[in-house]
């Protein structure tokens, strides 16, 4: 089979904010021989990151509509790019590997699939997903752990934000999926990915995640937050998905956990933990809960700013009620838009290669 058309589509997915790099060993080339068709790999590097309807793309690549509709439609029922509806007009779009392609081939995932993703992450896309210094991911707390009185923006208000969401979906989570299937889990829920709006349509559309209300999409986030898990979304004031995140299986918290890395190359901490020094009893509750080991115990608890992701699942551990949340006085807010922390990324990562000559 030819390679040509895959080196391609690598190269176009290496465009993007968080990229699609090379390895000596080729794995990135067999992980997409595993999800396109040759023809499938020829028609993704049409399109663009911003969506557009077919005959757009019909139009400047002189091809029939038709078919190139029916093709996309499959594509995107197949999880290889992204399909929006708006206002009764259908969009497609690109998909970069993460957040995309690898989330959207959960129903596929089989051990040789996960081999190759693990290779992939530990050869070169740990490092890729950090590169920038500019995290992807905002961590938000349920509200029951955060200072009484604390004034909060609407996207910090997470049960708020979901019961206004127009539409709700769940699905496995692929990173706990990856790890079960390399005899490497935990017990965590599985299904416990949350999208909302758009992302929600389209895993619905897939097949691949299951209709919600509000009601149930809070009662999975509290089951997680029981099962010490982190409440985090991406890194924009928008509420497209909350993934709920385990220190030994999830792609970024690794980096933390296992790789060493600082928090902020990929969880961006809005909050801190506040412990009340007068009521903590020393009980080691909350340092068994933290999930990056950022509190210590000797006669009483005390937490590790720079190391804090301020997921608030030591509060809730705590039998004292001696800890609480503040939102921290050196926290970066959100981007406003998913496209403007794209741009972040990208700026970050030219000053990195740039030191790096």
């Amino acid at each position: 089979m030819s390679e040509e058309a895959y080196i391609n589509l690598r190269e176009f997915l290496d465009k993007f904010p968080v990229g699609f790099p090379e390895t000596e060993s080729g794995v990135e080339i067999k992980i997409l021989k595993r999800l396109f068709t040759k023809e499938e790999a020829e028609t993704v590097v049409l399109l663009t990151p911003a969506p557009q309807e077919a005959s757009r793309v019909a139009r400047q690549n002189k091809l029939n509509k038709e078919d190139l509709e029916k093709k996309l439609e499959s594509m995107a029922k197949k999880g290889l790019i992204f399909r929006v509806l708006r206002n009764g007009k259908t969009y497609f779009n690109a998909s970069p590997f993460m957040i995309g392609l690898y989330e959207y081939s959960v129903n596929i995932l089989d051990k040789e699939l996960a081999e190759m993703y693990k290779e992939y992450y530990d050869t070169i896309y740990q490092e890729e997903l950090g590169l920038s210094n500019v995290p992807g991911f905002k961590v938000i707390p349920v509200e029951q752990s955060i200072k009484t009185g604390t004034v909060l923006l609407p996207y910090q208000k997470l049960e708020e934000s979901i019961k206004q969401a127009r539409i709700i979906a769940v699905a496995d989570c692929i990173c706990r999926k990856e790890s079960r299937l390399l005899d490497e889990g935990c017990d965590h829920p599985m299904e416990s990915c949350l999208y909302f709006g758009a992302a929600a349509e389209y895993y619905i559309h897939r097949g691949v995640g299951r209709q919600i209300n509000s009601d149930e999409a809070i009662r999975i986030l509290e089951e997680a937050d029981n099962s010490g898990l982190v409440h985090a979304g991406a890194n924009s004031t928008h509420l497209s998905n909350i993934c709920n995140c385990c220190p030994c299986c999830c792609i970024s918290m690794k980096g933390i956990t296992q790789k060493g890395n600082p928090i902020r190359k990929y969880m961006n901490p809005i909050f801190e933990s506040i412990i009340d020094h007068n009521l903590c009893t020393g009980c080691g509750n909350c340092a068994e809960r933290c999930p990056v080991e950022a509190i210590s115990v000797e006669d009483i608890a005390t937490v590790d700013k720079e190391m804090c992701l301020g997921c608030g699942l030591c509060a809730s551990a705590c039998p004292e009620e001696a800890i609480t949340l503040e939102l921290r006085d050196d926290r970066e807010e959100p981007f406003e838009r998913v496209l403007v922390m794209g741009q972040a990324i990208l700026e970050g990562k030219r000053k990195v290669l740039e030191k790096r000559g």
